[in-house]
């Protein structure tokens, strides 16, 4: 079994250069407020996450800009920045900046057809939508497992970019939590054994549980082999790579393999873990796909809209090879 240990939490850095831990609220442990340049940051968890305001993201950005928020994205793993101005054709230039753009796998899969940005939510135009009964609104439902966006592909996901335009009245929030913390509350028997592994990582598994996967999708994503545990380049902490895409521990026998992963699975998302986005138009959320967990909580299609629009940032390369 796991055994846990709880995490007290990050301090805010308040400069790129700034060692961490330093700024106001390193005395303490917990996480305060800081400053990146021209960025203002807030907490949004006592573990991860922050609010930031002062940028235009969906203005030309300048190469100090992208730096800041790479950087950011390491340190807090989930931005939140309200109130952006956003378009299809400004989100695909801030995705660019950030990296190369990945293609979206439901549409190569099932059509061959190359997009690099998709519709999360219920939408089809601005007078009709998906109802709780159509086939698209449940392939949906599979976004309210605990996964981390593309883990089942050669080279998963760096980071992926929400933005929302219409929000349901009623539910249609995001919870995230963070793989690196839970990695930090395992014993250190535990981080031990779990650091060489490897884990297949397979889509049809995961999402044949909600609804069926189109043919040619599913033979488009075979299992992929990752690392169990990753470590961030620029800070060094590690992060165990679970989620409901991961399927069995490579070598392992099926009932080990599954209790391990349902074990790490279960320490990263426990509710006290948890950190909720109640969308509203105009926010645009990044997140780390290498320590994130995210799902959607569900709404009601029949009586809301909800389009929000996504795009990703592919990674630096298979985790094989980190």
């Amino acid at each position: 079994m796991l055994t846990a240990y709880w995490w007290v939490g990050f301090s805010f850095q308040t400069s790129l250069v700034a060692p961490r831990g330093s700024g106001p609220s390193a005395s303490t442990g917990r996480p305060g407020c800081g400053k990146l340049v021209d960025m203002e940051f807030e907490p949004l968890h006592r573990n991860f996450g922050a609010r930031v305001n002062g940028i235009d993201l969906a203005g030309p950005l300048t190469g100090e800009e992208v730096a800041e928020l790479h950087a950011a994205i390491d340190e807090y793993s989930v931005l939140l920045f309200p109130q952006q101005n956003m378009s299809d054709e400004a989100q695909m230039e801030l995705t660019s900046a950030l990296g190369e753009p990945e293609e979206n796998h439901v549409t190569f899969g099932r059509t061959g057809e190359i997009m690099y940005i998709g519709t999360v939510g219920n939408v089809i135009d601005d007078d009709t939508k998906h109802d709780e009964s159509a086939t698209h609104t449940r392939s949906m439902k599979g976004n309210n497992l605990w996964h981390s966006d593309s883990s089942f592909r050669r080279v998963p996901s760096y980071v992926s970019i929400l933005h929302a335009y219409e929000v349901p009245g009623e539910g249609g929030a995001t919870e995230f939590v963070s793989q690196r913390c839970a990695y930090d509350r395992l014993g250190s028997d535990t981080q031990a054994e779990i650091n060489d592994l490897h884990v297949l990582h397979d889509y049809v598994f995961s999402r044949t549980k909600t609804a069926p996967v189109h043919d040619n999708h599913a033979a488009s994503l075979p299992p992929i082999e990752q690392k169990l545990v990753r470590r961030n380049p620029r800070n060094g902490r590690r992060n165990y790579y679970a989620g409901a895409h991961a399927r069995s521990i490579v070598g392992w026998n099926g009932i080990d393999s599954r209790r391990l992963i349902d074990e790490l699975n279960d320490l990263a998302t426990r509710p006290e873990y948890r950190w909720s986005q109640d969308w509203r138009p105009g926010d645009t959320l990044f997140w780390d796909n290498r320590c994130i967990l995210h799902r959607g909580t569900g709404y009601d299609a029949d009586r809301y809209r909800r389009n929000m629009r996504q795009t990703r940032v592919r990674g630096s390369g298979p985790t094989l090879d980190e």
